[in-house]
């Protein structure tokens, strides 16, 4: 078991596995991000920062701090003029354990992440 996987296994999550074929977050019927190569961690979905449609994403104030991930930022999604305020996370600079997720984004707050039916942003 790599230490990332020990570490997160110590925290309650699971071991930090790639996801098995491609998934989406939607919100709002928009894709906002479409990857096979996401990490699942505590029940998220981190997606690689290239499958994230930026378009639709803005920097937050929001900021957090996890044990063993490090400082957390924020952004806050917008489709069609409607707005989700902190919908998005991501770690810029992890916390070693938690080096993977570095340049990775995690959704929240009714976005839906699932088996992708397709399409990319």
């Amino acid at each position: 078991m790599s230490r990332f996987a020990k570490i997160i296994s110590a925290f309650g999550g699971d071991a930090g596995a790639r996801s098995e074929g491609a998934v989406e977050a939607l919100w709002k019927d928009a894709v906002v991000a479409s990857s096979d190569a996401t990490i699942l961690v505590e029940g998220n979905h981190y997606f690689p920062s290239e499958s994230v449609n930026w378009d639709l994403l803005s920097a937050s104030d929001r900021e957090s701090v996890c044990p063993w991930k490090g400082r957390a930022s924020y952004y806050n999604l917008e489709v069609d003029g409607e707005r989700n305020e902190a919908a998005a996370w991501s770690y810029a600079d992890p916390k070693p354990a938690a080096a993977p997720l570095k340049d990775h984004v995690a959704f929240w707050r009714g976005v839906d992440v699932r088996p992708s039916s397709g399409s990319r942003p």
